[in-house]
């Protein structure tokens, strides 16, 4: 099962912020879209998600067109860079929401999340007394919990310290490894591109430049602005 992006089009009050960007994410793969401040990423992951119209182009999921149908229904989850935790629950109550409400069984599910983030029994803890590290495994762990077609990741390490984003984003490139899932990963720093994705395309002022393996758009960047970008010149 896999998504495809078809020359989707999205514009703010006659600004065009993306243009005509076409993509693909295979099964299991994690597609990293990197590009600097202000080219677009953040508004073409919500436009996959379904919360930004689209002025052209289709969103569809293996063949299915899902243009027209509302954020609920396309089993994607969406997973932003502040974590979005209710602060007032525990950290297996956040874990858990998306099981209480399609009323499924949660402690054992919970459990295996805090194990797959390397959060082992900080289920009863309070979100308010973890690092910001830890509030971002248990977030993934929340959005994993629904069991999605699709992960969105939003800039998902860019609140914490170097050391920190370093360190997580090889954690998050094994957990996601680990449970074959397909994700799509937002971000504007290119270590983090390269240390997360099986794929990256790269993003600038609202198109799609280049797509390749890390190795492939390191070693043979497309043009002088990518090349530019990634502080290669």
């Amino acid at each position: 099962m896999s998504l495809t992006v078809e020359n989707v089009s999205v514009a703010f009050e006659g600004t065009i912020a993306v243009d005509g960007v076409s993509l693909d994410v295979a099964d299991g793969e994690t597609l990293g879209l990197l590009g600097p401040s202000g080219s677009g990423k953040s508004t073409l992951l919500r436009a996959i998600c379904g919360l930004e119209t689209l002025d052209s182009g289709r969103v569809l999921w293996n063949d299915d067109d899902l243009t027209a149908v509302p954020v609920h229904e396309r089993g994607f989850a969406l997973m932003f860079q502040d974590g979005q935790l209710f602060t007032h629950q525990t950290v297996g109550q956040n874990i858990g929401y998306a099981l209480r409400v399609r009323r499924l069984p949660q402690e054992e599910r919970v459990a295996e999340l805090l194990q797959l983030v390397g959060l082992p029994g900080f289920g009863a803890r309070r979100v308010t007394e973890l690092s910001g590290g830890e509030q971002q495994r248990v977030a993934l762990a929340r959005s994993l919990a629904a069991d999605p077609r699709l992960l969105l990741l939003d800039e998902p390490l860019s609140s914490l310290d170097r050391e920190l984003r370093v360190r997580l984003a090889s954690d998050l490139r094994g957990i996601l490894e680990n449970t074959a899932q397909s994700s799509l990963f937002v971000t504007h720093d290119q270590d983090e591109a390269f240390a997360v994705s099986d794929r990256v395309a790269i993003l600038m002022a609202g198109r799609i430049v280049q797509v390749g393996t890390p190795d492939e758009v390191r070693s043979t960047p497309a043009t002088p602005a990518i090349e530019r970008f990634l502080g290669l010149a």
